[in-house]
């Protein structure tokens, strides 16, 4: 039995999974984001704690007899936040979260500080990542910076807590802007010019490598294992377990995500950098596998901003009024610029905001909630379209994972507006948690090919060239919109 512990941004997922991967269990626990200023993203890390202690309660409760045979334990989690400590392990302040947009003015002063950062890290500097947020910590709260011991990412500060040990792997080190991607090491070039060291990181491991070991104690509290030594994988960054949860991990197979964020991610064997098209490029949770991915910083949680303002039920029953507009009706509809946190892919951009634009008196709800779906699948498709695969790895599978996959209305859209076949398989929904369960699978001695299968497929959703040019049409206007209104999100 494994236990796969997930830390996202709205919860906390813990999954319990059998050798014959079957999911015994699953349990959640719920988090918010605190917003005190505009473009601020933040969480207190003792939230993420007490949201452990709910699902370990939950799990024990239900699955007692399985949570005692845990051989070991996954954690993948939310990338890119800055979790600080102090010398004695103490949390300085509120982590700041991967869609935190402070930190324009000090992505700029570290591309000219490291010309070379693209080459090195595999990505442009974007106030998402991490190394940006201790810039701006270092100049607007120097008397926290100069208290700063140690640097964590999010599911890595959990580790610390669970073992003590201060660990990370190279799928998530690889999002802070202070990894050598292509050598899986950290760079001394890079924490230099944030005014760190060596001595602030964690140590590194591959994602399915024995980390660290839980606390005896926490195990006998939480009745995890029989009393033998339960080890902690590394784990992943969100996007890499998810990949593992689906078994895409070879090279040419990825997923697009409808999660609070959308991601297009795909796996390669080889360092692939595109950071001109603010494409990223990681290092994927198995060793010698890096992967390309898009991220559009707004996509199911646009859903969710849009179903609220306009006062739908919920996102489903957005959904559903956003499907009723005919195919016929559709290029009537206003274009929605999903920008409600700024932009990662393509444009690098934390300034762009949500736009909805063409509105007339003969727009109700339905044409508006078809507008927000329509806007968020453009974005993604402009993210699609900064992916550079070489001619010997053809793009071979795309899955459809994420909390918005439960729309099989909307994942066909996505497939038409993609042309591209997008694959449903069962259990997408739990990717990331199931991701590391499989990674504390491998870390106890398990193979690739017996731990990361492909789940059974659900649904195989092909594009429809019927109505593939109104789509290109559409799209196209919708990236006129953005480049014309472009310097306007400047000057607000």
């Amino acid at each position: 039995m494994y236990l796969g512990l997930d830390l996202g941004t709205s919860e906390l997922k813990a999954l319990l999974l059998a050798d014959d991967h079957r999911i015994v269990g699953v349990a959640r626990a719920p988090l918010t984001v605190d917003r005190p200023q505009p473009l601020w993203s933040e969480q207190a890390p003792g939230q993420w704690w007490q949201a452990l202690e709910q699902v370990m309660a939950q799990l024990r409760g239900a699955h007692a007899g399985a949570l005692s045979a845990v051989r070991a334990i996954g954690l993948s989690g939310q990338m890119h936040g800055a979790t600080l400590l102090d010398a004695a392990g103490e949390v300085l302040r509120p982590a700041i979260l991967w869609n935190d947009g402070r930190s324009g003015a000090q992505c700029e002063a570290l591309t000219r500080a490291v010309p070379r950062l693209g080459e090195i890290a595999g990505n442009l500097a974007m106030p998402g990542f991490t190394a940006p947020k201790l810039l701006w910590v270092r100049e607007h709260e120097p008397e926290i910076f100069d208290r700063v011991a140690r640097v964590l990412l999010p599911k890595d500060w959990l580790r610390f807590m669970l073992s003590g040990e201060a660990v990370s792997e190279m799928s998530d080190a690889a999002g802070t802007l202070w990894l050598d991607v292509g050598a899986r090491d950290w760079s001394d070039e890079l924490l230099a010019a944030a005014g760190l060291t060596r001595g602030h990181m964690p140590r590194l491991v591959e994602g399915s490598e024995v980390s660290a070991q839980l606390k005896p104690e926490l195990a006998a509290r939480w009745g995890v294992g029989s009393g033998a030594a339960v080890p902690i994988a590394g784990g992943a960054g969100d996007n890499a377990a998810s990949a593992v949860g689906m078994g895409l991990v070879e090279p040419g197979q990825g997923f697009v995500s409808l999660g609070t964020s959308g991601v297009v991610f795909v796996s390669t064997d080889r360092f692939l950098p595109n950071p001109a098209q603010a494409m990223h490029a990681f290092c994927h949770a198995l060793p010698k596998r890096w992967h390309q991915m898009s991220v559009m910083l707004s996509a199911a949680s646009a859903v969710s901003w849009a179903a609220k303002t306009f006062r739908f039920a919920d996102e489903a029953a957005l959904l559903e009024a956003a499907a009723s507009v005919a195919p016929a009706q559709r290029a009537r509809c206003p274009l929605f610029l999903p920008y409600l946190s700024g932009e990662r892919s393509p444009h690098n951009n934390p300034n762009a905001q949500g736009v909805l634009f063409g509105l007339t008196h003969a727009h109700g709800p339905a044409e508006i909630a078809y507008a927000v779906v329509e806007g968020v699948s453009f974005g993604l498709r402009d993210g699609f379209d900064t992916l550079r695969l070489p001619a010997d790895m053809p793009l071979r599978e795309v899955a459809l994972v994420g909390g918005g996959a439960r729309s099989v209305w909307w994942g066909q859209l996505l497939a038409d507006i993609f042309q591209v076949p997008l694959t449903l398989y069962a259990g997408s929904e739990t990717g990331g948690a199931l991701g590391a369960a499989r990674l504390a699978w491998l870390a106890d001695g398990g193979t690739v090919a017996e731990a990361c299968t492909l789940p059974p497929v659900r649904q195989q959703l092909v594009p429809s060239t019927e109505g593939a040019g109104a789509h290109k049409s559409r799209h196209a206007r919708f990236q006129v919109l953005y480049m014309a209104l472009r310097e306007q999100f400047r000057s607000t």
